[in-house]
């Protein structure tokens, strides 16, 4: 268990520019690792309205249950190893175990009764060092749709934002405005949702 403070800088990229990056660094697609990002809130998304996030991460069948808060700078991680069955409990029945995230929860006065499951993001990831960071290179899958994504993950933001800027001006590569993974997965969910009710009512038309 422990908690960490994040400090990511991201960056959307067309695959096309996720190519060209790709192969400056001769990252091999051996060095992709898949993960599953499983994402949790209250219906009325009380955790997104107050900055929050909620995932269970499983690598190499292993499970991370991680509640993301606001912090002064960046984002407080509160990270805790579960197993598969607890995993799989909160996917079905929405039941936190005991433990710092729960905890955190409370200490938050944020919902634990009325946890809900909303769906995955698969995402194939290569990581390496540079510089003052870590350097990491995202291909993410959900709901139909696929993007492609650069963070930097580093100790402090000055620096970071400096080279990181450094770099995608290195590359040619604009700098663009990105939401965080699970911001961009339920913005999908919600077009996904409106579009079904939009094919409902014209079935019943």
């Amino acid at each position: 268990m422990a908690s960490v403070i994040e400090i990511e800088l991201k960056n959307l990229v067309t695959q096309e520019e996720f190519i060209r990056i790709k192969n400056e660094f001769s990252l091999t697609e051996n060095l992709f690792i898949e993960q599953i990002n499983h994402y949790f809130d209250s219906p009325t998304f009380q955790l997104k309205q107050l900055g929050c996030a909620l995932r269970i991460r499983k690598k190499k069948n292993q499970y991370e249950l991680t509640l993301k808060s606001p912090a002064e700078i960046g984002l407080l991680e509160t990270n805790e190893k579960i197993n598969e069955q607890l995993a799989n409990q909160l996917i079905t029945s929405g039941e936190l175990p005991e433990g710092e995230v729960k905890n955190k929860l409370r200490q938050l006065s944020l919902p634990l009764d009325n946890i809900n499951y909303f769906g995955s993001l698969t995402t194939n990831r290569a990581e390496i060092n540079y510089k003052d960071g870590l350097l990491v290179f995202d291909i993410s899958s959900y709901l139909n749709k696929r993007d492609f994504e650069i963070e930097y993950e580093v100790a402090d933001r000055i620096i970071g934002e400096r080279i990181f800027q450094e770099l995608m001006n290195q590359l040619n590569i604009p700098i663009r405005e990105t939401e965080n993974k699970i911001v961009r997965f339920y913005n999908a969910k919600k077009q996904y949702l409106s579009g079904e009710k939009t094919n409902d009512n014209s079935e019943s038309n």
